[in-house]
């Protein structure tokens, strides 16, 4: 459009010249070297610009003659450019679609055609990587190293290599001299940290994040758990050798991240050792109120050392009441109740829970069983419905369930990777095992205090019409046998010792059910571990 203005106004002034010329008449008169030349104004004009039209042209002919060499030189170049950009394109559509000959045939023509590209390179290396030839996507990346602009990318590449053929040796080298050309690089600084973290040195870790947030790369919520993260895997690591420096490690990570389970119980428990009950009991609570966990309640269970059962379980009320409906409230007001010995409240906690009870209310309720009446068979079967019953939470990071939490995941070495929630697959879980060990200690201290059977004499019988003999069963208290017992004689026989049988019973058809075993259950026919003729067995056997 504005091309078009500027056409139709050079346009209007040309015709404004002409028509201004045209209105003015006029002559010139050339007179040279015996010539006279005499022309109107307007001729004169036109043969003007039709001369330094043609000269114009003349140039631009020259200039195109001149240039042409570095003309087709160049649009050769242009040709040869963009088959290889579109040898790159068909590189890359064969390594997204894994056609790996044809990815390495594309490789090829890229780097005749690109030569020394970025694109061509890499291109190359994931040919190299799609075919299996890991030294061949080493040795392309390493040349990419000693470029500049391709430096970071080559470290890259050769970070993800040795960690494919496991050498964390290299794979940690190259990590760092990516961190150290460029300090924000995310990849790089994870890598580090999980490498410090895998290692034990956390304090490096905290440098490396601190370097890293300092160079923009992360947003502040997400710079404050990561640092509560690893300060509270610092206290965890310092709890026994430095329980100072744990305790205030584990604050300073309990205020950046209040939500986080293992600083709030860190602290917690590190705090009421010192005395300060109420700090600690503020932090516990303060993290309970977000995420009821068992580590948390035990924690504020023992928040004052050697004080009694009853005082805990007053202690736990507390607690609880900053999340009253939920299950670990239940479960953990049980447990407080069962080491008081207040059965009536362990009941009446659990009974809400027994709609669906999970794993560990089920154990839960075999301890009760067994503690309050000394009902070994209900606490037993108890113990057996806990095999069918809904699992538990446990710390799990990339489907691995750990006993306790941790840093890094085991699988994958990510940072702030273990979630409390519900594992999948198992039927059992570390967490699980520890409340079976209570189960087996009270259906033993139940075995233990019952009563010993009263044994009564045991009467021989004779033959028919004969006076019977009593045999005492202790020869220290004997207790006599009322009068003389009759008995029918039998029609017809002859007489003979009659020994006392119990009548069998008719079998009831009752559908097996295979389920795994729990710790407290030896298996179909097998006496159990409190019983006579039990095989040892292990922990969780």
């Amino acid at each position: 459009m504005i091309r078009l203005v500027v056409y139709l106004l050079v346009l209007a002034l040309v015709a404004f010249g002409i028509a201004w010329l045209a209105d003015r008449p006029g002559a010139v008169v050339i007179d040279w070297q015996g010539w006279q030349v005499e022309t109107s104004i307007l001729v004169a004009a036109s043969a003007l610009l039709a001369l330094l039209a043609a000269v114009i042209l003349l140039w631009t002919l020259l200039r195109l003659i001149v240039r042409s060499p570095d003309t087709i030189a160049h649009s050769w170049r242009n040709r040869r450019r963009n088959r290889g950009w579109s040898a790159v394109t068909r590189g890359l559509v064969a390594v997204g679609s894994g056609d790996a000959v044809g990815a390495r045939r594309a490789a090829n023509d890229a780097q005749r055609l690109l030569g020394e590209e970025p694109l061509s390179k890499l291109l190359a290396a994931q040919a190299a990587q799609l075919s299996g030839d890991a030294a061949g996507a080493e040795a392309v990346f390493r040349s990419m190293t000693e470029t500049p602009g391709t430096r970071l990318l080559g470290l890259r590449g050769l970070h993800v290599e040795a960690r494919r053929r496991g050498d964390q040796s290299a794979a940690l080298q190259a990590a760092e001299e990516a961190a150290r050309h460029e300090p924000g690089l995310a990849w790089a600084a994870d890598a580090v940290i999980e490498a410090r973290c895998l290692n034990g040195d956390f304090a490096g870790a905290l440098a490396m994040l601190e370097r890293e947030a300092a160079h923009g790369a992360l947003d502040r919520a997400t710079h404050r758990r990561r640092r509560a993260v690893l300060l509270a895997a610092q206290a965890q690591a310092l709890e026994l050798s430095d329980p100072a420096g744990a305790r205030d490690k584990a604050q300073e990570a309990a205020r950046l991240a209040p939500t986080l389970v293992p600083a709030a119980d860190i602290a917690g428990r590190l705090l009421g050792a010192a005395g300060d009950v109420r700090k600690a009991a503020k932090i516990i609570e303060a993290a309970y109120a977000a995420t009821p966990h068992p580590d948390l309640a035990d924690a504020y269970l023992h928040l004052r050392p050697g004080d009694a059962s009853r005082e805990r379980l007053k202690r736990v009320r507390t607690l609880t009441a900053h999340q009253p409906a939920h299950p670990e409230s239940a479960m953990a007001l049980a447990r407080a109740a069962l080491d008081a010995q207040d059965f009536d409240v362990a009941r009446t906690a659990l009974a809400p829970l027994m709609v669906s009870p999970t794993q560990r209310a089920c154990l839960l309720m075999a301890e009760l069983e067994a503690g309050e009446h000394g009902d070994v068979g209900k606490a037993r079967e108890w113990t057996a419905r806990a095999v069918r019953a809904q699992r538990d939470p446990a710390w799990v990071a990339d489907g691995v369930v750990a006993e306790a939490w941790g840093p890094i995941s085991p699988v994958s070495g990510r940072l702030d990777a273990f979630e409390w929630k519900l594992p999948p697959g198992l039927a059992t879980t570390p967490m699980l095992e520890n409340e079976a060990e209570r189960v087996k200690l009270a259906i033993a201290a139940a075995i233990e205090s019952r009563p010993p059977a009263a044994e009564g004499p045991v009467v021989d019988l004779g033959p028919a019409g004969a006076s019977p003999t009593l045999a005492p069963a202790s020869p220290v208290q004997s207790t006599p046998v009322s009068a003389n017992p009759m008995l029918e004689p039998e029609e017809k026989a002859k007489p003979e010792k009659v020994v006392a049988k119990a009548s069998p019973q008719p079998a009831m058809a009752t559908p097996v059910v295979a389920m795994p075993h729990l710790p407290d259950d030896p298996g179909p026919g097998a006496p159990f571990a409190d019983e006579p003729g039990a095989v040892p067995r292990g922990p969780y056997m």
